[in-house]
């Protein structure tokens, strides 16, 4: 006798309201185990993996891939029914699951950037189902809604062909009938591709004339506008700059530092044993110079509670780098990065910096900075004026590095150079504080060993 269950989508810890469904790891007919990772979902801040609550058979995946579903929805159902090969498993040992990060995101590298040892996967659905008043969230979408609304998920009943929206959003701009086309996609997915080709059977053009004569040739149609949705990591961005630029007055100063010697010293670093195992580059010691510049500033590390009307002072540095992803802009964050030596400063950056590229940045990553470093050289700019990360004071910008004419002792050299930039929350940072700090980053890059000598 078939015993159905639905898994609905938890509330992974962090205070969200829905989570688009990224991929499915499985498909209707499909056994699962307890524990068993079933889906990716995409918060408003990482992509988590989600394990399965019960053991037992998929009967149907009731979110596809693609659709946003509000905690709380139903997104998968198993039949859970006893037979020889499924073991039952009683809903209150479900309930005791708490989200598993991603599996590369669980490394923590050793002191020369060496995994250590990977304890065994558990499924961590902390608070699975909602928890009565603990979020304010939407109004509950009707089986008929999501129908609407999405593409048919794989093994579902509703006869449509199976698209993402914005391909689905293709076909109609260019007048495809999706039910006419074979996808090939993931599970027979229609693709751009496949709308593009479609769309472009029986165009003819002329190819420019070669010896006088002209030939036809197909050409694809190519539609003059996309629309792509805004989901996930970039609309949980947009709104945190906007509310940030909006919220705090931003200040930006800046300053062109002479960082020949800090060059040198990055090449030096790189033919030290310690390092030999991690990417050393300039940016390590920019980090280092502004933890120390945080140390001897305390103010700049602070944050603006407008309910209490009180300044925080953060007497630690989780030091966030801003770090651009096709998800969207992230700012993981190095935590307790005030106590690590330099070279498990250079391991764990390069850790984050692998994660992030990746797109597999944890929510723990992503949560408790206290100060930021966005590296805007890597994109060739000079610098420019940062958004403060919500609930931070500052965030130091590092222009790209540059030969450049400077005067030394007098006389007219040629150095390496760059321009920093910090932007600070003119409600707790004045203007001497500011500069104070962007000064002290200079000086120390100008002169590497002032970080010993400050520290």
């Amino acid at each position: 006798m078939s015993d159905l269950k639905e898994f609905k989508l938890p509330d992974v810890g962090e205070g969200l309201t829905e989570a688009d469904i990224v991929r499915w790891h499985v498909k209707p007919g499909d056994q699962v185990t307890v524990n068993q990772i079933i889906v990716e979902i995409e918060t408003a801040k990482a992509v988590v993996e989600l394990p399965s609550p019960y053991a037992g058979v998929v009967a149907n995946l009731l979110v596809p891939e693609g659709a946003t579903a509000d905690v709380g929805t139903p997104i998968i159902a198993v039949d859970v029914a006893p037979d020889d090969s499924v073991a039952p498993r009683a809903k209150s040992e479900a309930e005791d699951l708490v989200p598993v990060p991603p599996a590369n995101s669980a490394v923590e590298p050793g002191l020369h950037g060496s995994p250590a040892p990977k304890a065994e996967r558990q499924a961590v659905l902390v608070g699975y189902g909602v928890k009565l008043g603990s979020t304010t969230r939407k109004a509950r979408k009707s089986s008929a809604q999501l129908a609407a609304a999405a593409p048919a998920a794989n093994g579902s009943t509703t006869g449509r062909a199976l698209a993402k929206p914005p391909v689905r959003k293709m076909a109609k701009d260019l007048g495809i009938d999706l039910a006419g086309l074979t996808g090939t996609g993931p599970d027979g997915s229609i693709t751009r591709d496949d709308v593009q080709r479609a769309a472009g059977v029986g165009t003819v053009g002329l190819v420019p004339a070669r010896n006088g004569v002209q030939t036809a040739a197909t050409v694809t149609a190519v539609p003059r506008e996309e629309r792509i949705a805004i989901r996930g990591v970039r609309k949980h961005t947009a709104a945190a700059v906007a509310a940030s630029a909006f919220t705090a007055p931003h200040v930006t100063e800046f300053l062109q530092a002479d960082i020949t010697e800090t060059m040198t010293a990055t090449a030096r670093l790189r033919a030290l044993p310690e390092f030999a195992q991690v990417r050393v580059s300039p940016l390590l010691l920019v980090a280092r110079a502004l933890i120390v510049a945080v140390a001897r500033h305390p103010l700049i590390n602070a944050s603006w509670d407008e309910s209490a009307q009180e300044i925080v002072v953060k007497h630690y540095v989780n030091l966030g780098i801003a770090a651009s992803t096709d998800r969207g802009l992230v700012v993981p964050n190095v935590k307790d990065a005030h106590a690590l030596i330099l070279p498990e400063l250079a391991t764990a950056l390069a850790r984050l910096a692998e994660t992030a590229r990746a797109g597999r940045a944890t929510p723990a990553d992503l949560s408790g900075g206290t100060i930021t470093i966005t590296n805007v050289g890597i994109f060739g700019v000079d610098t420019g004026t940062p958004i403060l990360t919500p609930g931070e004071a500052a965030i130091l910008a590092f222009g790209q590095v540059k030969d450049a004419p400077w005067v030394v002792d007098g006389e007219l050299a040629v150095r390496k150079v760059c321009t920093l930039a910090l932007s600070f929350d003119h409600r707790l940072v004045d203007g001497d504080l500011g500069s104070a700090v962007l000064r002290d980053v200079g000086a120390m890059l100008t002169d590497p060993l002032r970080m010993l000598a400050w520290s």
